[in-house]
């Protein structure tokens, strides 16, 4: 893939609003990622590779950790993207709230996809220590929902 390719990639990104695109073939990988990045941009004089100046010390980019979380606590992750309810109506009480004890059999919330809501359970015993994911948000594959420390 030549650089004609990549710009074209780029401008495609640009029109459709896409923020990723990632491309591998055989010995080939490209990540291209669209955001808003802090700072002057300056390009490396032999690679052309951008160079960001950031404003912002990175210590203030990296989250502290959670008071309540430990370092043995487990995350329950979300097996799917779609949106997150922590209830099973909007008026009614959380399924978990931080103090929880649960089973594997619990349901912690629910997951909406694609206009089916898919109960996710703990698939672990113990109890919530953090709530990472709010609710009536999009969730990621993978993503921390809550924190849980194992019993």
């Amino acid at each position: 893939m030549d650089l004609k390719d990549i710009k074209a990639i780029i401008d495609l990104m640009k029109k459709n609003s896409i923020s990723e695109f990632e491309l591998e073939k055989q010995e080939f990988k490209i990540r291209l990622k669209r955001g808003n990045l802090p700072g002057p941009v300056a390009y490396d004089e032999v690679s052309g590779v951008p160079q960001y100046a950031s404003a912002v010390p990175v210590a203030a980019l990296v989250a502290p950790p959670a008071a309540s979380a430990t370092s043995t606590d487990a995350e329950i992750k979300s097996p799917m993207i779609g949106t997150l309810y922590r209830s099973p109506s909007p008026e009614a009480a959380p399924y978990v709230e931080v103090g929880t004890e649960v089973g594997p059999d619990t349901v912690v919330c629910i997951i909406e996809a694609m206009k089916v809501m898919n109960e996710i359970k703990a698939e672990t015993r113990g109890i919530i220590t953090a709530i990472v994911a709010e609710n009536s948000k999009p969730v990621e594959f993978g993503q921390a929902l809550f924190k849980i420390r194992p019993l």
